[in-house]
């Protein structure tokens, strides 16, 4: 991949970086109670459902192993972002037990998110770097963040969403390191499609995950966001967030090719799938204050036939001036 941007070179260091750290040797699966270990599949199931639909939906495209993995992993990364959102009392605190946890090699039998996922990271060699890397990513709202720079607001993408894609990659399947940018930038651009459906949401929790540069660019302030101003300003700040998350979509699907067969629908279906939510967000006017953006059951199944053939039958092709990238293969 040719890496143009300050922040693409940047990330796809840090994920090279992950590759090469060792998985944590946790107890071997056969030494485990295979009922237990059943429930606590079960209960990440129960999680993923509950808190993401379009994940959920995706995640059952996969075969039942692999299904079962990327939803222990979707539930490790729900609790420590809970443990960051949610948690009373000292929540560094609370983090740095769970990190604790959750890396020991000996899994705690109590705690079915930490079991299932312990498991899911020894049959597949999920390296520690990765989950290090998330874990200091969570944390990173714990400082009341504030983003300059888009380049600033890329490396969060890449602790709370790029990492969880290249842990996915180690469940799926990959061909190589050449993988590894299309996964960095599709984390990117799900965690901005997140950002922008989340402003007023996040506004409420005193956050604020919009590039200051940008906003600053367009004539707005934090005062504007509070207010919840949708006007000609607004709606100019938003059509280009909107369109440079699209890029970063188009630019990351070609990577779909990279992964084992059996895999590439669901991811796929997962990106497509989130990727229109921006759409949702562009017909409601841009009111991202009052109303959460979001895509219907019916939309989403409609949607499938046509994900499938383009992950699978055709390929994703790069659009047209995008930098030069490895071949699907």
């Amino acid at each position: 991949m040719s890496v143009g941007a300050s922040w693409e070179h940047t990330l796809v260091c840090w994920a090279r970086q992950g590759l090469e750290t060792q998985a944590t040797s946790h107890t071997p699966t056969s030494s485990l109670d295979r009922g237990l270990l059943r429930r606590a599949y079960s209960h990440c199931e129960a999680v993923t459902r509950e808190h993401s639909r379009t994940f959920f939906l995706a995640s059952g495209l996969l075969p039942p192993a692999k299904r079962r993995a990327v939803r222990a992993l979707y539930a490790f990364c729900r609790v420590s972002d809970d443990l960051v959102d949610c948690a009373d009392g000292d929540r560094h605190a609370a983090l740095a037990d769970w990190r604790a946890r959750v890396m020991a090699p000996l899994p705690q039998a109590d705690d079915p998110v930490v079991l299932a996922w312990a498991d899911a990271r020894a049959c597949y060699g999920i390296p520690d770097g990765y989950v290090e890397q998330l874990l200091s990513g969570v944390g990173a709202d714990l400082e009341c963040p504030r983003y300059r720079s888009f380049d600033d607001l890329a490396a969060y993408c890449y602790g709370v969403a790029s990492t969880v894609g290249l842990m996915a990659m180690h469940i799926i399947g990959f061909a190589g390191a050449a993988a590894i940018p299309y996964a960095v930038k599709l984390g990117v651009a799900l965690q901005i499609t997140n950002i922008l459906r989340d402003v007023g949401e996040d506004w409420a929790a005193g956050r604020l995950y919009l590039p200051q540069e940008e906003l600053e660019a367009h004539g707005l302030s934090e005062d504007d966001v509070a207010e919840g101003r949708v006007d000609a300003r607004w709606m100019a700040f938003l059509r280009f967030q909107i369109a440079r998350a699209r890029r970063l979509y188009a630019e990351a699907l070609p990577g779909v090719g990279l992964l084992h067969r059996d895999g590439r629908f669901a991811i796929a279906a997962a990106a497509e799938l989130y990727e229109n939510i921006l759409g949702d967000i562009e017909a409601s006017g841009g009111d991202v204050f009052r109303r959460r953006a979001h895509v219907t059951r019916n939309e989403k199944l409609r949607r499938l036939p046509g994900i499938w053939w383009r992950a699978v039958v055709r390929g994703y092709r790069l659009p047209a001036g995008a930098p030069d990238q490895p071949g699907a293969g």
